[in-house]
């Protein structure tokens, strides 16, 4: 057995993660995808983001600085984009997260926004999921925006408002 098979045996051995600081509501948006099914942007399956999102769920901003490679690059979303959106917005929106991971949701959100659809088979595209996904928290992004003027927070929602159209 090659070591990548042992470290796939014990993931499936394991039982599901869980964290008092992770919500169930994003729990079960990280639960929800096979990751597997996907190829990651560094061409191994996504599987190995599930760890990744967990930490991020769990507040640790450096996780979500960590999808660049993997959920998108410079100008385009690779195919986990979608999912990672869903579980960024589920972190978002199961309450007001701490300054550090607030400012490195956001970060990923607008780079997110920020990239060209890749045109791939997807029905609405992987641009028109993320933004599906980012609308659902429309409210927060407002308020965050109008909150903090001048913060590195309130800019962040302000450019996502503004890739959405929707700017204050």
């Amino acid at each position: 057995m090659r070591t990548t098979d042992k470290q796939t045996a014990k993931r499936a051995d394991k039982q599901p993660r869980s964290s008092p600081l992770v919500p169930d509501s994003v729990a079960r948006e990280i639960a929800r995808h096979d990751w597997d099914s996907v190829e990651c942007g560094c061409g191994r399956p996504a599987g190995h983001l599930v760890d990744t999102m967990w930490d991020a769920a769990e507040g640790h901003p450096a996780a979500v600085h960590a999808l660049e490679g993997h959920a998108f690059r410079a100008t385009r979303l690779l195919a986990p984009a979608p999912a990672v959106c869903g579980v960024l917005m589920a972190v978002w929106s199961a309450g007001p997260p701490r300054q550090a991971t607030r400012e490195g949701l956001l970060w990923a959100l607008l780079r997110l926004l920020g990239t060209e659809d890749d045109g791939g088979s997807h029905e609405a595209g992987l641009y028109g999921q993320c933004a599906a996904h980012i609308r659902t928290g429309l409210p927060g992004l407002r308020d965050t925006a109008a909150r903090s003027p001048g913060s590195v927070s309130a800019a962040y929602a302000e450019g996502i408002l503004r890739l959405l159209d929707l700017a204050l």
